[in-house]
């Protein structure tokens, strides 16, 4: 047998189609539930984030903005973020959301390829000046005004757009179709278990990928309410927020649990039903320290930015310890070598099939790339895996360099790129390195005649790149291993630094 799921397609997504009307669906059913409480701050009924959200779309087209149009969004970790995404997705706009973390000098060339009608930006967030940009309390007043009408349409026009880190160190814009959200009750199912009486405390800040979709979108989509830390909250706190807001779903990433099961006791939180894990992989002996401190299961799921998550572990199909989980149920997923895909047990890169409705349009003004990543009927993840006979997928690794950190993927030719213009620097290679058991961190190794001031290659790193691209360790070598192509070896350099721990 070969190494495919296929259980069948899912329902079709409705035509004419929003997916923000889609997400707030339920405001009107339930007006005066609470659909978000940022915990010890404020709380937010559907009535009023529809209100915002509706206000804001009436705002963005009153800007000059036309249907089709894309917004950049440059806003920090407040209520701004979620509220500016839907009410740009409600009139029929096409957002941005870009990490706050990054610079001016990364920001730029995206200006450049998006050509934005409008920026939206947080005063405290990097950004180059430029005409187009809407400061934050213009944005903010745009909630009162009179509500937009849902721009209705193609389910298949554009919707979103995200970034991701390519391998060749230049980002790619990842266009997503208004369908994508109509794919999550997939993982509504087969990952969260949600329920619309749930109440999901998400980890991540408002302005990661990760929090809107799964900490916001979707229990907003099932009329359940979201639970967000007030920023700056420290992991050691989180258990007593759980057991205070009667949180019955946690999501956060796997550095997250890690940190949070450093405390010498986590204290009972009798609401919740179950954890879950996204962003990169969760090491077995977290997922089962976690299961003895509090006495529930962990859930991870799989997935990237072209497609969200399609593969995990949920409450009605758990996984083994070994296992990232099963394909959920209406995706068709391979493992597919060069031939296509290979007899189970075999190794083979785990790839979703191009009818996926949760699968990009494309990468924008990338077509050869885009091309690229396709093998026939299934778009190539670059990720290795395993798949047994029960259709559970164990994750073999990438096929690639491609480093994460805390959840973010980072290209280390991007990092490279950046620390090569260095004063004194020969040559680099960048790479994720194991630093203890289930922590690894990305590491810069360099060559110059001797080694250099570590302050003031942080201090540069600082300036230029985000901080989850910035390398927390600088190494000074004689020289770089390179291939016969006269190419650095970024795995034997992780191979070397882990052999001498």
């Amino acid at each position: 047998m070969l190494s495919v799921f296929d259980h069948g397609p899912p329902p079709p997504c409705p035509a004419p189609f929003n997916m923000a009307a889609h997400v707030l669906g339920h405001a009107d059913m339930a007006p005066d539930k609470i659909a978000l409480s940022i915990l010890g701050v404020e709380e937010w009924t559907y009535a009023a984030l529809k209100a915002a959200v509706l206000g804001t779309a009436t705002g963005l087209l009153q800007a000059g903005a036309k249907p089709g149009a894309r917004i950049l969004m440059r806003l920090g970790n407040t209520i701004d973020f979620p509220i500016a995404y839907l009410g740009a997705l409600a009139a029929g706009l096409v957002p941005v959301p870009t990490a706050a973390a990054l610079t001016a000098r990364e920001v730029a060339p995206m200006i450049a390829t998006l050509n934005p009608a409008l920026i939206l930006r947080d005063g405290d967030v990097a950004c180059p000046d430029n005409p187009r940009i809407i400061p934050i309390d213009k944005l903010r007043a745009m909630r009162s005004l009179p509500p937009a009408d849902w721009h209705m349409g193609d389910p298949e026009r554009a919707g979103y757009i995200i970034y991701t880190s390519g391998t060749a160190g230049k980002p790619r814009a990842v266009v997503h179709a208004h369908r994508a959200i109509w794919a999550r009750q997939m993982m509504h199912r087969d990952w969260y278990g949600l329920r619309n009486t749930d109440r999901m405390l998400h980890a991540g800040a408002f302005n990661w990928t990760y929090t809107l979709g799964t900490g916001l979108m979707d229990p907003w989509t099932v009329g359940a309410t979201a639970l967000i830390p007030a920023p700056e909250t420290a992991a050691q706190d989180l258990p007593a927020l759980i057991a205070t807001h009667r949180a019955t779903i946690f999501a956060a990433a796997p550095g997250v649990y890690r940190q949070l099961l450093n405390a010498q006791r986590v204290p009972p939180m009798p609401h919740l039903r179950h954890g879950l894990s996204a962003g990169e992989k969760l090491p077995p002996a977290t997922a089962a320290k976690w299961q003895q401190a509090t006495g529930t299961a962990v859930y991870e799921a799989y997935g990237m930015s072209e497609c969200s998550t399609f593969i995990s572990a949920s409450p009605d199909r758990p996984a083994p310890a070994d296992m990232l989980g099963c394909p959920q149920i209406g995706r068709r997923i391979a493992l597919v070598g060069p031939d296509g895909p290979v007899p189970l047990g075999e190794e083979g890169t785990i790839a979703v099939h191009r009818s996926d409705p949760g699968l990009m349009l494309e990468y924008l003004n990338a077509p050869e790339e885009t091309a690229a990543k396709m093998q026939g009927e299934w778009f190539l993840t670059g990720d290795q895996g395993r798949m047994n006979a029960d259709h559970q997928i164990a994750y073999l690794g990438r096929n690639d360099d491609m480093m994460n950190a805390g959840g973010f993927r980072v290209s280390p030719v991007e990092v490279e790129a950046c620390l090569a213009r260095f004063a004194g620097i020969t040559a680099v290679g960048a790479a994720e390195v194991m630093i203890k058991q289930d922590v690894s961190v990305i590491a810069a190794f360099y060559t110059a005649p001797a080694p250099l001031d570590e302050a003031a290659l942080r201090g540069y790193a600082q300036a230029n790149l985000a901080r989850y691209k910035q390398p927390r360790l600088y190494i000074h070598l004689p020289q770089l291993p390179m291939g016969a192509n006269g190419k650095i070896l970024r795995r034997a350099l992780r191979e070397n630094f882990e052999a001498t721990r």
